[in-house]
């Protein structure tokens, strides 16, 4: 079994597919493995460090492509549209490549991948169940993105966080405020904790609750019917208009109270609902700094602009695009331990790949293969007809 790693081409993509320690677990057990030269550079993983983990390093981009049974990337086909086509044309039949595809949101890179007779797994699609808990990358990169956001917000915030007793008087704790409680939110919560800040936090799910709680939040609860507003995967339903008028006079408030936002919620493969209106940020205090980590996705304040910093009404307003790439070590860590738990699914102690449809892991997962896109919800985003496996028999 062959493995590679080429660099990351996407702009402003630091992170690796692996780290050292993670190929050095692949070569444990005989797997040979080619990276790209200086892949892991801007993460911190020298290619001295691949090589004394039992890695070959080479400069040459097409040999890996064509030599590797398997391919890993951070964001391959889909993830990227910005410059993968050279690396399409690379792929050939009976290749496995791996990584984030963004196929709810892409699923026409599925397609393309197909075409070409490989087989693509869209790490995004890694089901919410304990056994795959090691594999989640979302969630990995949502945590290093929590924890991020409140880091910024504190950088731009002209005030600090903790209250502080000083020969100069006593300093107010910063108030903020996490709008959607996912894996990122539940860590901004805990670290903007840890800061001293005095921490409140949103969801709409009710289960989350008890979950912003647990980090020493305080929940905000409003006047508002969300008995469905809880999804597959324990993601946030997408809500009516009439559910997000409501919700948005009824945070007014609350809003209007905050020093720091952060914002992060996110719907798989759709816009990001707009939580902060514009006239909300007209309510909020000069000073006040808004972290948007759904600007990728549209953006959950109506002023937000992908990848740039806003300043409306003395609130700045920042909209982050890739906030995990920034912190590419451990985020690079992260994934490849998703990556190398994964690969110990699918490949069996000979080295043999062996994609089993009936485990729920593969059968999620796998957007392209032999020509054809097997994942049926991906087939309906496309408007392709079930596959004759996927269509019960009548009277089944």
């Amino acid at each position: 079994m062959i493995i590679g790693i080429p660099s990351e081409i996407k702009a402003g993509e630091k992170r690796v597919a692996m780290s050292p320690a993670n190929v050095q677990s692949l070569t444990d057990k005989s797997a040979k493995v080619l990276i790209q030269a200086d892949a892991g550079s801007a993460a911190g993983y020298p290619d001295a460090e691949y090589t004394a983990a039992g890695a070959t390093v080479t400069a040459d981009r097409a040999e890996i492509f064509a030599s590797a049974d398997i391919i890993l990337q951070v964001q391959s086909f889909g993830s990227n549209n910005d410059n993968s086509d050279g690396d399409l044309a690379l792929l050939r039949s009976g290749q496995l490549v791996i990584g984030m595809m963004d196929p709810l949101a892409s699923p026409q890179a599925a397609q393309a991948v197909a075409k070409t007779g490989a087989t693509a797994i869209a790490l995004e699609l890694v089901p919410r169940i304990s056994r795959a808990q090691s594999m989640d990358v979302l969630s990995s990169m949502a945590t290093l993105a929590g924890y991020k956001a409140v880091l910024m917000g504190a950088s731009a915030a002209p005030r600090i966080f903790p209250m502080l007793m000083t020969a100069a008087g006593t300093l107010q704790p910063a108030r903020v405020l996490i709008m959607g409680v996912g894996v990122a939110g539940l860590q901004a919560c805990a670290t903007a904790k840890r800061l001293g800040a005095v921490v409140e936090a949103y969801d709409v799910r009710p289960a989350a609750r008890e979950q912003i709680l647990s980090v020493g939040a305080k929940p905000v609860e409003l006047d508002l019917d969300t008995g469905e507003s809880e999804g597959a995967g324990g993601y946030a339903k997408e809500q009516g208009e009439d559910f997000l008028r409501r919700q948005r006079e009824l945070m007014t408030e609350v809003v209007a109270q905050q020093d720091i936002i952060i914002t992060t919620a996110a719907i798989p493969g759709a816009k990001s609902p707009i939580l902060v209106t514009e006239d909300m940020v007209k309510a909020m205090k000069p000073g006040a700094v808004i972290v948007d980590l759904a600007a990728e996705r549209g953006g959950n304040c109506d002023l937000t602009k992908q990848g740039e910093t806003v300043v409306a009404h003395d609130v700045t307003i920042l909209g982050p695009e890739n906030v995990p790439s920034d912190l590419a070590f451990h985020a690079s860590q992260m994934l490849g331990k998703n990556m190398q738990t994964l690969l110990e699914l699918i490949v069996d102690e000979a080295g043999n790949l062996n994609l089993d449809f009936n485990d729920e892991i593969v059968a999620g997962t796998v957007v392209a293969h032999e020509g054809e896109i097997p994942h049926p919800h991906m087939r309906k985003l496309l408007n392709l007809p079930e596959l004759a496996s996927q269509t019960q028999p009548e009277g089944a």
